[in-house]
Formats: C-alpha cells, sequence, structure tokens
C-alpha cells in the first residue's frame, strides 16, 4: 500500500457545532436551519462563492443575507470544521512517522481549503486536494482521476478512508481500495494488516 487519502469532515475532524449559532444569525431554530444547510451544500463544495451559498440557505429560509452576514458566517463555518478528532490525530502522526505517504481529499468550500492550507497539521499531508477547488465533488469519477494525477499514483496503491458510504462505494468504483471509517481505533486492525504500522 502506497498512499493514505483521508476525507476531512467526520473522520479527521469532528462535526461542527456551529450550526446553532448559524441558526441564530438567520432568526431560525436549529431544527429549521440544519436542514436548509445542507441542502443546498453540494453546490458550495463544488466551488460556488461564499455568499451565493449563504444566500442560498437564506433562500430556503426566507431570509436575506448581506456580505458582512455572509463573511461572519463563513468565518464561523471554518472555525466550526477545524475542530480536529484527537484520536485521528494520534493516528496521523503515527502515519507520519512512519514514513506513510499521506493525502487528504475533501468535499469542501474554497474559503475551507484556503483555512486548511493554514494549518499546521496539514504539514503532514504530501497532497491536499479539495472539491471547491476542482469544480467537482465525490462521488464523482473525475475527482478520483483527479486526486490520482496529482498524487502521480495508480488506484491500487491507494487506501480511502471516509464516513459515507456512497463516496467509499466511489473510490471502489474508481479502483482504489476503501474503507468505511467508524474512527481511528477501528482502522488499526487494517492499517497493520497492511503493515503500515505495526
Amino acid at each position: 500500500m502506497g498512499w493514505i487519502v483521508f476525507d476531512y469532515g467526520e473522520v479527521l475532524s469532528r462535526r461542527s457545532t456551529m450550526l446553532p449559532k448559524h441558526a441564530e444569525v438567520y432568526g431560525v431554530a436549529e431544527e429549521e436551519f440544519a436542514p436548509a444547510y445542507w441542502k443546498v451544500r453540494d453546490a458550495y463544495d463544488r466551488g460556488q462563492p461564499d455568499l451565493e451559498y449563504w444566500r442560498a440557505v437564506g433562500a430556503e429560509l426566507g431570509v436575506e443575507v448581506d456580505e458582512l452576514t455572509s463573511a461572519a458566517l463563513t468565518e464561523a463555518d471554518i472555525s466550526g470544521w477545524l475542530e480536529l478528532d484527537p484520536d485521528s490525530v494520534v493516528l496521523l502522526d503515527e502515519l507520519a512517522e512512519a514514513g506513510v505517504p499521506l493525502a487528504l481529499l475533501s468535499n469542501a468550500p474554497t474559503s475551507f481549503a484556503a483555512a486548511v492550507r493554514e494549518q499546521s497539521w496539514a504539514k503532514r499531508f504530501r497532497h491536499l486536494v479539495f472539491s471547491g477547488e476542482l469544480g467537482v465533488a465525490k462521488p464523482d469519477a473525475e475527482i478520483w482521476a483527479a486526486l490520482l494525477d496529482q498524487l502521480g499514483a495508480p488506484a491500487a496503491d491507494c487506501l480511502f478512508l471516509d464516513d459515507r458510504q456512497v463516496n467509499v462505494d466511489g473510490a471502489l468504483r474508481a479502483g482504489l481500495d476503501a474503507e468505511l471509517w467508524a474512527g481511528a481505533t477501528a482502522i488499526r486492525p487494517r492499517l497493520r494488516e497492511l503493515g503500515v504500522l505495526p
């Protein structure tokens, strides 16, 4: 096994806790806000500008969003998704110290991609691949081709880890090895089996 490719959201990171604060900005309950937040997220992950995304959320809720509000929502959203899972960080450190080539493949907007590139932990990865910068997203066939092109590796040399089965299935169709993420502890036996962990 050459490359270990991690998803980001709810694999390396914890789920954002910012949705209640976002809901307050829109003046609605979280139970009303959350479905709108996720319903229009795909376009955002494919490169839609921040302001267009937050206005699209607002359109679902009947709330207008100006540029200043959009900027504040974007900053809070980035902050919310930057909280890492401690167990995942320990695993990353072990893999990096063992010299295992690591890559990140995330469905994420361009503003978040820029923020990740500034994080010290991002240096553990030899490649950071974000859907928003490519204009395609998992599980599209095009994103696996883009990933492999950046890695300069055949699909069979990559193990992809994601918490969504649809993305695992997409990776498998593209010829990568792939596992559904159930936590750092759960994936360790597989990594030992592959010989990347003792």
